[in-house]
């Protein structure tokens, strides 16, 4: 089958956008298995050890881990802040 290739760009949106009207396994041949880190959105926070306890205890008394717990209180403060 003729197609087109899988856009070279680092555009998340433009991917995005690509794969919306595009199925996976039309490009099974163009496809490569990536071992390194490709997005990295993630952030580190240094707490006090007796912070970090607080947390473990409310994340598990809600049945989430603190990371979830963590999420949902930043992204909590980001939709109050843009309101």
């Amino acid at each position: 089958m003729n197609h087109t290739k899988i856009p070279q760009t680092d555009s998340i949106q433009e991917l995005a956008d690509f794969w919306d009207t595009h199925d996976l396994t039309d490009f099974e041949d163009e496809l490569e298995e990536v071992t390194e880190l490709v997005f990295d959105n993630s952030v580190s926070v240094q707490l006090e050890p007796e912070e970090f306890e607080i947390i473990e205890t409310l994340a598990k008394s809600r049945g989430i881990s603190p990371e979830n717990l963590i999420r949902e209180w930043v992204v909590e403060r980001i939709e109050a802040g843009s309101h």
